[in-house]
Parts: structure tokens; C-alpha cells; sequence
């Protein structure tokens, strides 16, 4: 079983790889204005702290913001787009450490993949204005978990590797939103490991799940990004080959850090970030 998801994936790594190759080469010419070193050192960033937990898409948002290296009608498909290989290469590893049962896996991997499609093809249609409300509240919500997980006010947790039942229906079902919520901003990190937690399932279990099910969503999701042009092509690569990077040392060789205090700071720029799309998405045509 693990190796038929290795194959899926690296198959649909593969796909997305060509359809940017492809786009990124015939636009070769006329690449936006972003920073290839600031968006490199996000793509780094953001990937080595995503696989200790911290997740990307929020801090992400907020440095591609700060650092005005797109426009915001962009973000949510760059950040898709610039993760996707990073993501893939995360979830082969996690996949193959930490057991799952492969039913679970495989039936909340195909539901985060369906909600993206769905997902990215709202999301890239949306209006600059539009897109900044819903990354604004995307950010509250990531806010929101951050803090219930770090205040422990989400109780459940047990030893399960697997779900049977309306367990695993539930589960099927809220993945399956998440994943079409991700493609917009919320990241699937935070409420997947709530999820999975007040399920009654192992907190081990939910870094296969929460990761495998992105690496399953994201390509498709990307790609339909990458086709309605909703993405920034430059600040997108240029996130892509440093975050694989980050990925393979926070894997291999960092593994654990003391991340308590850093999760509170990155939740206040969160919030933060929150705040100044809200309120350019409230009073800006």
C-alpha cells in the first residue's frame, strides 16, 4: 500500500512539474517583479518550520504580504503553486515512518483532493477585493487553532492508527472541506491534527494525514491555478527549490526544536496580517 501512494505521488509530482515547467518557460519574458532572494528565503522558511508543525500558509501570507513581493489577489495560488513539491517530498517521508491504517489514509487523502479541485477553481475566479476578506478570516481561523492547540482546549487524543464507521465518515467529510478551504488560504496543518485528535486517533498519526492529504490536493489544485493564471510565476519557483531544501533538513537533520515560544510570535503576526487584509478588504475597491 505505501508503495502505491509512493507511486501516486511521485506520478502527480511529475504532472504538476511539467505543467509549470511548461508555463513558467513560456513566460520566461515577462516574470513578474518579485525578489528571487526574499522569496527564496520565505520558501525556506516557511518549509523548514511546516515540518516541525508550525505550518506554512499563515506565515507565508503574512511575509509575501509585509514584504510586497505580490499582489494579494495572488496569494493564495502562489502559496499553493510554491509548496506543492515541498509538500509532496514531506508526505513520502511521513508516510513512511508513522503508521496509518491505509483505509483512513487513502479515503482522507481522495477527499482533501476533490475539495481542492473544487476549491481552486472558486478561489482563482475571486476579486482582489474578495481575496483579501477571505484570507483575512483564513488567518483568524489558523489563529484560532494555533491557540486551541497550544492551550490544550481541544481534548480528545487516544492511540487509534485508524478510523472505521461515522468516524471515519465524519473524518471523510471534513477533509473533504478542508481541502477545498485550503485552496483559499485556511491551512489544512492546524484543523486536520484537531481533527484527527478529537477523533480519538494517535497525534503521531496526524502528520501522515494532514501531510499526504496536501500532497494529494495540492498538485491538482496547482495546476488549476497555474492554467487560470492565479498565481505569481517568479516568487512561486523561486519558494519551490529552496523549500525542498528546508524540508530535507528539518526532516534529516534538525527534527525538534523548541517551537513553543515561536508559535505564539508567529500567531501574533497572524492576527496581525489578519487585521490589515480585513481592513484593505473592507475599504478598498
Amino acid at each position: 500500500m505505501i508503495t502505491l501512494i509512493w507511486i501516486s505521488l511521485a506520478g502527480l509530482a511529475l504532472w504538476f512539474g511539467v505543467v509549470l515547467t511548461k508555463d513558467f518557460l513560456a513566460h520566461k519574458n515577462s516574470l513578474e517583479e518579485s525578489s528571487w532572494l526574499k522569496t527564496s528565503i520565505i520558501g525556506f522558511v516557511v518549509n523548514f518550520f511546516d515540518v516541525l508543525g508550525i505550518g506554512a500558509f499563515a506565515p507565508q501570507t503574512a511575509l509575501l504580504k509585509f514584504m510586497k513581493q505580490t499582489k494579494d489577489k495572488y496569494i493564495p495560488g502562489t502559496m499553493n503553486v510554491a509548496n506543492t513539491l515541498p509538500v509532496v517530498f514531506q508526505a513520502l517521508i511521513f508516510i513512511t515512518i508513522i503508521e496509518v491504517e491505509p483505509v483512513t489514509l487513502i479515503l482522507m487523502f481522495i477527499s482533501a483532493a476533490l475539495g481542492a479541485v473544487l476549491g481552486a477553481g472558486i478561489v482563482a475566479k475571486m476579486s482582489e477585493k474578495k481575496i483579501r476578506l477571505v484570507i483575512g478570516f483564513a488567518l483568524m481561523i489558523t489563529a484560532f487553532f494555533m491557540l486551541a492547540t497550544g492551550m490544550e482546549w481541544i481534548q480528545g487524543g487516544g492511540e487509534a492508527i485508524g478510523l472505521t464507521g461515522w468516524k471515519l465518515a465524519v473524518a471523510v467529510v471534513a477533509n473533504f472541506g478542508l481541502g477545498a478551504v485550503m485552496t483559499a488560504g485556511i491551512g489544512l496543518y492546524a484543523p486536520c491534527m484537531a481533527l484527527v485528535f478529537a477523533l480519538g486517533m494517535s497525534p503521531q498519526v496526524a502528520f501522515p494525514i494532514m501531510m499526504g492529504s496536501c500532497a494529494f490536493l495540492m498538485p491538482p489544485a496547482s495546476v488549476r491555478f497555474i492554467r487560470e493564471k492565479a498565481y505569481n510565476r517568479k516568487a512561486a519557483v523561486a519558494m519551490a527549490i529552496p523549500g525542498i531544501v528546508a524540508v530535507a533538513i528539518a526532516a534529516f537533520v534538525v527534527k525538534s526544536l523548541p517551537l513553543d515560544v515561536l508559535r505564539w510570535v508567529v500567531m501574533v503576526v497572524i492576527l496581525y496580517t489578519s487585521g490589515v487584509m480585513l481592513y484593505a478588504g473592507f475599504t478598498k475597491k
